[in-house]
């Protein structure tokens, strides 16, 4: 299925069923018929800047399960199947047979309070970018009545921000799991609450899968470059962005307190390695011990139980 912000354009295979549905409730509903009349076993979509949210949620709501693709694999997968033009119903037919090819497993929902913890989360990120904002042109102006208004405001966004933080906080607090791994989490000195929030709302696998897994999710996996006799530098690429960013950020702080960490840090320097790689290397190591501790969590709220 091929979705955009108005329509959803299906295509089955095997047998090359098409149709075209409103990407709203009434047009979801008629979709999700559609698929049980024409023996659809999985809906294959692309992630496409939240559009794709609706359908997903209440396809699996109304028994239809579905399957999430990255976008940029299934274009190069059509690019080397020859399919160098791009339509709505092109990029159906693409994706359905993208998701046969790979024989793709269905992508389970997000429970409830996993939605409302990344809706949390997110607002919580736009409030403290727009409360910076408003204190760099606050200390870009001496005009009184100006620095009055950012004045009004800032106070807005920082009421906001407070609210979201205890929102955040209530909602792990009342997960026994959740409020289990916050404690590993937080035993590492520098490791503060709107990390743990940032990590639980956006990398929620942590702890189930492996290091190697887990950190490809991140993008802080490097990607092997070798061909014959020769190594190529191994770079990182795709994976979560927003994990990714608070990894970076507190990597280096973390490793001012953590010993092991520490030199690790000390050792890539010594080495003479790039700062990006040492930033690059912080991060993932980082996310390995944080992976390990919430594995641990799980182990133990699971015998809890």
């Amino acid at each position: 299925m091929d979705v955009s912000k108005d329509w959803l354009d299906t295509h089955v295979v095997p047998g090359g069923a098409a149709g075209r549905f409103r990407n709203d409730a009434a047009g979801i509903a008629e979709l999700a018929a559609w698929c049980q009349a024409n023996g659809v076993e999985l809906v294959v979509m692309e992630a496409s800047g939240g559009y794709e949210r609706l359908p997903f949620l209440l396809l699996w709501e109304l028994g239809v399960a579905c399957g999430m693709v990255n976008a940029r694999s299934v274009r190069r997968f059509a690019e080397a199947m020859g399919f160098l033009e791009k339509t709505d119903r092109i990029d159906a037919a693409v994706i359905a047979r993208y998701g046969e090819v790979k024989r793709l497993q269905p992508t389970q929902p997000p429970s409830a309070a996993q939605q409302r913890l990344k809706a949390l989360v997110a607002r919580l990120s736009q409030v403290t970018g727009d409360l910076t904002v408003q204190k760099q042109r606050k200390s870009a102006t001496t005009d009184a009545e100006t620095i009055a208004s950012l004045d009004e405001v800032i106070i807005v966004f920082k009421r906001q921000s407070r609210r979201l933080e205890g929102e955040i906080a209530s909602l792990i607090d009342d997960d026994p799991q959740w409020a289990c791994l916050d404690q590993a989490f937080r035993s590492l000195k520098g490791v503060a609450s709107r990390t743990v929030a940032r990590l639980m709302a956006e990398l929620p696998e942590i702890g189930v899968l492996s290091n190697k897994a887990i950190a490809k999710l991140a993008g802080l996996a490097p990607i092997a470059n070798d061909s014959g006799k020769r190594s190529g530098r191994r770079p990182v690429r795709g994976g979560r962005a927003g994990p990714r960013s608070i990894l970076f950020l507190i990597a280096r702080i973390v490793a001012r307190y953590d010993p092991h960490l520490g030199a690790f840090h000390q050792r890539l320097q010594a080495a003479g390695k790039e700062k990006m790689v040492i930033r690059i290397a912080l991060a993932r190591k980082l996310l390995v011990i944080l992976n390990a501790k919430a594995r641990d969590a799980r182990k133990e709220f699971a015998n809890a139980t």
